[in-house]
């Protein structure tokens, strides 16, 4: 059986993995991650949800050199979104290795980020527009950035960041280039592939059948939404990502499943960051079933429960369709996608879905169903973190002081490493904001750690310190 131990990587980032439910290399995984680990340049072509972040993420942990304080390893995304889910993984995946990351991307406090940025990080992930206006303003120090990671490069080119990428590999000039994409351009390899010398390429085909979506279509002449309704309630469909091609559309549909009493949120970028963090994480924790979204928007939406994906309109173009159907049928699941046609997309639909082998129903409705108040689809799911066995030995402190104080991370270190049976391995990422402190205590030790530092000072002085649930 094919395992992660296979690759030359450190036992912490092999509990890591193995707490997280890695249990067996993706067939990307397994071709990508040798690769990266000798230091070659790879491109990859693989679809949407064949764990990509962790094909780049893990040999990059294993080789980043922890007492560098400058960031060593960038990776690019084109939306926010994705890159906060990219920090989540990378966080997870390189926690017991006391790895550091940062995200930095627009519509958040610029000068929060440049605090942030002046402290140890061994990754920054971020969108090209607001990475160019740290660079601009010398508020970020990419001189020992050695590795540089392109997500969803066709992303990229669709959203017209190439040349922006261009310019920032022509400042930084890193040793290896990762590129991941679910399509590859002509024009992706035509433009960035000259920055990329002697790539090796990677390109891993769907070939297991029974993981592919089941394509699923509508064609009568139905009013959409209602369409909608009766789908997800006759065939009890419990939780789906529902993709409009356009905002206005979005608010539209989310407006009436809402008033069908569904447990519905809506997410595009007309929306305030902060709330759009917040809707993910409810869809992502199950306290809301079914999200209506746009493209742009669901990028970083990673839930491997939901196998349901629908499409209120065909989309404009086939990498967009290949990226929704990516949203289901992750790692080796299997999904269904729905897609509700006009008549005029009806030929379209069926040329796609001859060119990608797919299978295909055609659905129809039998019954008119109506959401009961006692429906269990109007209750929330319970779902599963995946690092609810990681964090089981780690447990965050918060302690009540931090720059403006003058506390530094030798300070922390030094008041718990005094601590009997307590030493620099049980101590993980510390977090040093203004007024604020954040320390995880590993292996255990947590509570312990937590009742010395009621009674035993740091920096001359006893701190409020709590634990962070």
């Amino acid at each position: 059986m094919r395992t992660f131990s296979q690759f030359e990587i450190r036992n912490e980032i092999l509990e890591s993995l193995d707490l997280l439910g890695y249990k067996t290399p993706t067939e990307v995984q397994e071709e990508a991650i040798p690769e990266i680990l000798n230091d070659k340049n790879v491109v990859i072509k693989s679809k949407t949800g064949s764990g990509k972040t962790a094909t780049f993420s893990i040999p990059l942990i294993q080789k980043i050199v922890w007492d560098k304080k400058n960031p060593q390893a960038l990776i690019l995304s084109p939306t926010r979104e994705l890159a906060m889910q990219i920090k989540e993984e990378i966080f997870s995946i390189g926690r017991l290795a006391r790895i550091k990351v940062e995200a930095i991307y627009g519509k958040s406090s610029f000068i929060k980020q440049e605090k942030l940025l002046k402290q140890r990080n061994h990754f920054i992930v971020a969108t090209p527009g607001r990475l160019l206006d740290h660079m601009t303003r010398k508020t970020i120090d990419l001189s020992e950035v050695d590795y540089l990671v392109i997500d969803e490069a066709d992303e990229m080119l669709k959203m017209g960041f190439i040349e922006q990428i261009e310019e920032i590999i022509q400042q930084i000039n890193p040793k290896q280039i990762i590129l991941l994409s679910a399509t590859l351009e002509e024009k992706i390899l035509n433009k960035i592939g000259t920055y990329i010398t002697n790539p090796v390429y990677i390109s891993v085909e769907d070939h297991n059948e029974e993981s592919k979506s089941i394509q699923k279509y509508i064609k009568e002449d139905l009013n959409k939404m209602y369409a909608i309704k009766q789908y997800i309630l006759e065939n009890k469909i419990p939780s789906a990502i529902i993709f409009c091609n356009t905002q206005e559309k979005v608010d539209e549909l989310h407006y009436y499943l809402y008033d069908e009493k569904m447990l519905v949120k809506k997410l595009h970028g007309g929306l305030e960051q902060k709330i759009r963090t917040k809707t993910i994480k409810e869809f992502k924790e199950g306290f809301v079933r079914y999200l209506v979204a746009t493209d742009v928007a669901s990028r970083g939406i990673d839930v491997k429960s939901v196998n349901y994906v629908i499409n209120y309109e065909m989309p404009k173009d086939i990498k967009t369709f290949i990226h929704r159907v990516g949203r289901t049928g992750r790692m080796g699941e299997k999904g269904s996608c729905l897609t509700l046609l006009d008549y005029d997309d009806v030929s379209h639909f069926k040329s796609i879905m001859e060119e990608n082998d797919y299978q295909t129903e055609e659905v129809f409705f039998t019954t008119n169903e109506t959401l009961n108040e006692d429906d269990e689809l109007q209750t929330p799911i319970y779902i599963e973190k995946k690092d609810v066995k990681l964090n089981e030995s780690i447990l965050k402190l918060h302690i009540n002081a931090g720059k403006k104080t003058k506390m530094r991370a030798v300070d922390i270190v030094g008041t718990i490493c005094a601590i009997d049976g307590i030493k620099a391995s049980d101590i993980g990422v510390i977090n040093i904001l203004d007024i604020s402190t954040f320390v995880d205590i590993m292996n255990n030790k947590g509570q312990y750690v937590f009742e010395q530092l009621q009674t035993k000072p740091i920096k001359g002085r006893i701190r409020t310190v709590s634990k962070v649930l």
